[in-house]
């Protein structure tokens, strides 16, 4: 055993099997005693311990000390390759965080898939006090009792995407914790296992290669914490990004550019003009040709618009798809003219006046990810382009076959379609660029702009903040950790089971570990669909502080400008978008700062902002209580 202790915090590495354990206090965390540290290769399974040369040392430095070892040389299949790396685990003396680093020293010889290391936590025991905190998208709390099995992870649990809105993931235990915060996510993501009926969760991280090769450093960091909650984990996290100079608040940004103010407290309208689905598109519906196709004219949003303004919608923000010639998800990034069948530039304009005459906002989807192959400006040379030289195709979406822009382009072509659309004296107080925040950051091998993750997600932020210098507000499709400088709001933040079939069994406790960092930073809308006699979104839109979403057609519409039998639907919708929206207006600029399970309850669930508003809602009676006054959904 090599051990070492700085105040209160003393590691120990078992060189037998490689396991580290921390000693925070009276509180002891191992490293769980089947885990193998090891290396996933196109070569096969490589494990830490078969290195022929395995050595460790103590390293002391001015700010900390720890262990260092080092591993190279390892058989494969019968012959001896020199791949070498370190790693290094050490205590920070000021704050007691400890840093686990994995470093490639020589990269022949292997083709790495992915680095399993640090290992999980020993977690084994069949307790509800003892729980796990994944940031699958809102966030989600397990406890070792949870009944219901983990389901795959979106996108395999990789940060950045809808798998990992923050790039850590924490554990609790009788109120001692620890929070695993990824210091280098572009690419890196996590795995968890929660079997049927528990009894324990397993949570670690895992590391990917960069162009196929490891390149570069790669941390985490351990914080370990005596007397906490996921509260207390949410907040340390929260310091962490202040820290880094990436908690950017909605003061802050309306600071800068002060229609921020005017989207706080709009029911949001989703609505669309124009679907086209090629016959080429997996989308394409040959049993049912008519679904492929649809337009709705401006005139007609226009004329909805102003039938919601009559009904006493007070402030709406309209988020168009559609709205070019193309159509829906079609032969980006060449998404111009309008639509001339809609009613063309003109009629375009005139519902961007009517909107602004009704104190309205105005916004438009639009993509600079897909790349499709019918565009005219389509060239393989600007595709993104995998290491091996080919080019990754689908033909998912509307437009049929594509690959993935290269996003060094992605700032050009904003600039290019969004200066032509100025051209044509249309406001636009919004945008939403999609895909952006929940899918994984892309990367090219093209040498003439090559480009690795972390580049595209500089690129992605690049166009958000291009929109913020002409006074348009940015959004994409859900939100994450490294774009908060830089966007405004999103399409929504949801828990994980709201994408999910309605009824299906939870996964875990839904909790709001975002907004419990991020509420302040971001405008979220939230599904207000009472989707049954016993789920109402509605109460998660008010848990959370959040903007109500009135009407959420997209781009597959289900009703014109004339309402025909929805007036009571929509009269009933538009006064529970107003409780929301009175909420948003209030807290929207509110950090967070609790959450809370009432009386341990699971279905009684609290949240208190710093302005001291408290709203607690009942999913089991479907009530809400809103700093003392109680109502029904």
């Amino acid at each position: 055993m090599t051990k070492i202790k700085t105040n209160e915090i003393e590691l120990c590495l078992n060189e037998n099997n490689l396991c580290f354990s921390f000693q925070n206090g009276k509180e002891k965390w191992n490293w769980n005693e089947g885990y193998r540290p090891r290396l996933e290769c196109e070569e096969g399974t490589v494990y830490f311990e078969n290195a022929c040369v395995c050595e460790h040392t103590i390293i002391r430095s001015g700010i900390g000390q720890g262990i260092q070892s080092h591993f190279e040389n390892f058989e494969i299949n019968g012959k001896k390759i020199s791949y070498s790396f370190d790693t290094r685990v050490w205590i920070e003396e000021t704050t007691g965080n400890v840093f686990c680093e994995w470093i490639p020293i020589c990269e022949e010889g292997l083709r790495v898939k992915a680095v399993y290391w640090p290992g999980e936590m020993a977690f084994d025991e069949r307790k509800e006090n003892w729980y796990t905190l994944l940031n699958e998208q809102q966030g989600l709390l397990i406890p070792n009792t949870w009944k219901n099995g983990l389901e795959p992870i979106a996108f395999d649990g990789f940060f950045g995407t809808a798998g990992g809105y923050m790039p850590w993931y924490a554990q609790v235990r009788d109120r001692a914790g620890y929070l695993a915060i990824c210091i280098t996510p572009w690419n890196a993501g996590y795995q968890a296992e929660h079997p049927e009926n528990g009894p324990y969760t397993h949570v670690s991280m895992r590391f990917e290669p960069s162009f196929g090769r490891m390149e570069y450093r790669r941390i985490v960091r351990y914080t370990f914490l005596n007397d906490c909650d996921y509260n207390d984990i949410c907040k340390t996290y929260r310091t962490y990004v202040k820290e880094q100079g990436r908690l950017k608040t909605l003061a802050e940004k309306a600071a800068k550019n002060p229609s921020v103010e005017d989207l706080i407290g709009c029911a949001f309208v989703h609505k669309g003009i124009k679907t086209s689905v090629e016959r080429n598109s997996d989308f394409y519906d040959a049993e049912a040709p008519e679904k492929n196709n649809h337009l709705t004219t401006f005139a007609q949003r226009e004329a909805e618009m102003r039938k919601l303004h009559d009904m006493g919608v007070e402030k709406l923000y309209l988020h168009l798809d559609g709205w070019a010639q193309p159509g829906y998800d079609n032969l980006h990034p060449d998404y111009l003219p309008a639509c001339s069948e809609a009613g063309g530039w003109e009629g375009m304009k005139s519902l961007a006046d009517a909107m602004q005459d009704m104190g309205y906002l105005f916004g438009i989807h639009d993509q600079y990810r897909d790349f499709y192959k019918s565009a005219p400006s389509f060239d393989p040379q600007y595709a993104c382009q995998l290491t091996d030289g080919s080019i990754p195709e689908h033909q998912r979406w509307a437009g049929g076959p594509q690959s993935y822009l290269c996003t060094t382009q992605a700032p050009f072509y904003v600039k290019r379609n969004f200066t032509e659309i100025e051209k044509h004296d249309i406001h636009l107080d919004c945008a939403y660029l999609d895909v952006f925040t929940c899918n994984e950051g892309d990367e090219c091998n093209n040498p003439h702009h090559k480009m690795s993750r972390r580049d595209c997600y500089d690129y992605r932020n690049q166009c958000f903040e291009y929109l913020l210098s002409k006074g348009i507000l940015p959004s994409s499709e859900e939100v994450s950790d490294w774009c908060v400088p830089s966007l405004v709001f999103c399409h929504y933040a949801p828990y994980d089971f709201m994408l999910r079939e309605p009824g299906k069994p939870k996964q875990g406790v839904p909790v709001p570990l975002y907004n419990l960092v991020y509420h302040d930073c971001m405008i979220e809308p939230w599904m207000m669909d009472k989707v049954s006699e016993t789920e109402d979104y509605m109460l998660y839109a008010l848990l959370n502080g959040g903007a109500p979403y009135l009407i959420r057609d997209g781009a597959y519409p289900n009703f014109d400008g004339s309402f025909e039998s929805l007036d009571t639907k929509i009269e009933e919708e538009i006064g529970r978008s107003k409780v929301v929206s009175d909420l948003h207006k209030k807290v929207a600029k509110c950090e967070m700062v609790r959450h809370e399970m009432v009386n341990g309850n699971y279905e009684i669930q609290r949240t208190t902002f710093a302005d001291g508003t408290m709203v607690t809602v009942d999913f089991k009676k479907q009530t809400y209580i809103i700093n003392g006054s109680t109502f029904e959904s």
